[in-house]
């Protein structure tokens, strides 16, 4: 199998060097590039990776617009954003626009590795501590959201059950632990859970979770 082509977009250089540096260690992980805003749209073009690691906060062009532009070209890649925030109010913009996942700029090279690989195969960065302190800042409190829960009635009861653990930041095979499952299955119900849901990715499913009020702020993963 040919290696994963990865982009890394970041105004900081010391900081593309250093992710380059973890990604690039991973004998099934190429690092095709790694430029500023103004260049990713060109270099995505030029490159064509499988996998973009975009600085969600850049001063020549901001990651939202760079990742709407991306998302735009006809064969787009998982983009994922790296923040250095636990909490960024662009989250909310940037799930609405299609990225696959959120990273810290401080998670351990062995997840960062794993994230690419996740990415590549089509599913998205979630991690615990992404869901918690994120996405769990995101959604803002009040009780459950009236159009998230009608939305999550069209889902059977099953479904429900992975949605719910989906919104923990749990992984497939997770998933599957917890439910006595086979990861072959949880995999159909989330494909299932997105279509119903009008979902792009995992990330936006996992909102509507913490809106429909199916996570609880006890049932959270833990780091």
């Amino acid at each position: 199998m040919p290696p994963t082509r990865v982009l890394i977009v970041d105004d900081e250089v010391l900081v593309r060097s250093g992710l380059g540096l973890i990604v690039g260690s991973a004998p099934d992980l190429e690092v095709v590039g790694s430029c500023s805003g103004g260049q990713a749209e060109q270099q995505t073009a030029d490159l064509a990776p499988d996998v973009v690691l975009l600085d969600i906060r850049m001063p020549d062009l901001d990651g939202i617009s760079v990742l709407r532009r991306l998302r735009a070209l006809p064969d787009p890649p998982a983009v994922a954003m790296l923040t250095t925030f636990d909490t960024d109010e662009y989250i909310g913009t940037a799930l609405r626009a299609g990225a696959a996942g959120f990273l810290l700029k401080d998670t351990a090279p062995e997840q960062l590795v794993h994230a690419v690989r996740v990415l590549a195969t089509g599913g998205s960065v979630l991690s615990p501590t992404v869901t918690r302190t994120v996405i769990g800042g995101y959604v803002e409190g009040g009780g459950p959201d009236t159009e998230a829960t009608a939305l999550t009635r069209q889902l059977t009861g099953r479904e429900l059950d992975v949605l719910a653990l989906l919104g923990e930041g749990l992984s497939n095979a997770e998933i599957a632990d917890r439910l006595y499952l086979g990861t072959g299955t949880v995999k159909d119900h989330i494909s299932a859970i997105l279509a119903k849901l009008g979902a792009a990715n995992r990330v936006q499913a996992a909102v509507v979770a913490h809106r429909a009020g199916l996570v609880r702020d006890g049932d959270q993963a833990g780091s």
